[in-house]
């Protein structure tokens, strides 16, 4: 299950679960769209794989034990593990090629 944190690690603008700009990677690492888009350029600074919309857990408990009241979305708050400006050297680095090369 995902942890759906609740903030972008660049910005650190909330990032509820049911934000439709919450972007994550593979490890769940979560940035925003704007981040994504125009920081980072679809690269996490964390694995450098790419970015895909993070799904929005169903509020309403539609099957036994399944919403986001029985599951709830993370409260910790999690931060860049790197210093900005080597990030933009690894973006930099591995931009051009495509996520499923990387």
């Amino acid at each position: 299950m995902l942890q759906l944190r609740p903030n972008c690690e660049w910005c650190d603008k909330d990032l509820p679960a049911n934000a439709p700009d919450a972007f994550i990677c593979s490890y769940e690492c979560t940035f925003c769209a704007d981040c994504v888009g125009n920081v980072l350029l679809n690269v996490c600074p964390n694995c450098g794989g790419g970015f895909a919309p993070r799904p929005i857990r169903p509020a309403t408990e539609w099957r036994p034990g399944v919403s986001l009241g029985k599951q709830p979305a993370s409260t910790q708050r999690v931060r860049l593990k790197w210093p900005r400006g080597e990030i933009a050297e690894f973006v930099e680095r591995v931009r051009n090629i495509t996520p499923e090369r990387r």
